[in-house]
């Protein structure tokens, strides 16, 4: 069997990135996307793993999840680039100098996608399928995230803490977040955050409580079945294309998205599936909205959201045509 390669971070090293039993790197499924891609290879002659089994050197195509920081053994004739992350977390996934690295660039991107040099990717997805419901939920909204901070131009981290502080000064009844990182210290610095956790500060300092915070989440689908709203910002906005799991997590619970983030979501995902945050001018204006929402117009949010994931055009947003896809071209634009 022919070998291949894809380069990842070390926690996915040893093939983890494909092992579906590992609880605490799958966490809702994430990486099922690319234990298909594995198989698709594997009916096409190769044997997919990740580069400390398979190395870069020794294999046919080499993979690589997000731009690698060590060039020195990327082969551009068979090299392959999978952009993830927009700018605001890996400015370096943007240098266009790095492009001229690969053979074929993947990303989400639509002002890169040419189908000569960059292809369509989209974020995969397992999907789940929940009907409508008889009654409203037992809960109103809830925000789930970790505590991050950018100064770049374009992040909304910033909107979903003024969103947190907003509902917890004057409705926190009707609203739970959940999360890494919020019941601790934000010294609203990344590198001062990352030097105290090297040298385990954090664990000296007093844990934060506030009185919307729920802690971490198990799954992501069974936490948002219990509400009838998900307040899903990306970590940007204004990013054409870039649409992550954020708006799909709620969509499979059924859970109706409040959406902040690619400006051509709508291209994407229709208008009835999802409540659009740069139509209200304030949090205000937007929980009144809420709040004044029947039951019937709930329903019909709900059914529109499983037709819609029921669709072809949904499809492109699975793990099984992320797998089947990227398969294909990579093996075709090899040959």
């Amino acid at each position: 069997m022919k070998k291949a390669t894809i380069v990842v971070s070390a926690p996915y090293m040893g093939n983890r990135l494909f092992d579906l039993g590992n609880k605490s790197l799958n966490r809702d499924d994430c990486l099922r996307a690319f234990f298909l891609l594995k198989e698709e290879f594997k009916l096409k002659g190769y044997d997919l793993s990740t580069q400390d089994v398979n190395s870069e050197i020794e294999s046919e195509v080499v993979i690589y999840n997000e731009m690698p920081k060590d060039f020195s053994n990327v082969v551009k004739e068979k090299s392959y680039l999978l952009i993830f992350e927009s700018d605001i977390i890996r400015p370096d996934n943007w240098d266009l100098r790095k492009h001229d690295q690969f053979k074929k660039i993947f990303t989400w991107n639509d002002d890169y996608v040419d189908n000569v040099k960059y292809f369509k990717m989209n974020f995969p997805n397992t999907f789940h399928y929940t009907n409508p419901e008889k009654c409203l939920r037992e809960k109103f909204a809830a925000l789930i995230s970790g505590n991050k901070t950018s100064r770049h131009e374009r992040e909304l981290y910033s909107e979903r803490l003024k969103t947190i502080h907003w509902f917890e000064k004057n409705h926190s009844y009707d609203f739970d977040y959940y999360g890494f990182g919020w019941d601790q210290y934000n010294f609203g610095s990344q590198v001062i955050g990352k030097i105290l956790k090297k040298l385990g500060a954090y664990k000296f300092l007093p844990k934060r409580t506030t009185c919307s915070y729920k802690g971490l989440v198990d799954s992501k689908f069974e936490t948002l079945r219990r509400y009838q709203f998900n307040i899903c910002y990306e970590n940007g906005y204004d990013i054409t294309g870039y649409i992550t799991e954020k708006i799909f997590d709620a969509l499979f619970a059924g859970c109706i998205p409040i959406y902040w983030g690619a400006q051509n979501i709508r291209a994407f995902v229709p208008e009835n599936c999802f409540i659009d945050r740069r139509v209200f001018s304030t949090n205000e204006a937007l929980y009144l909205h809420l709040k004044s929402l029947k039951y019937e117009s709930i329903l019909k949010y709900q059914e529109n959201i499983l037709a819609y994931l029921k669709s072809e055009e949904a499809k492109f947003f699975s793990s099984e045509y992320f797998a089947k896809n990227l398969s294909k071209k990579i093996l075709c634009l090899k040959s």
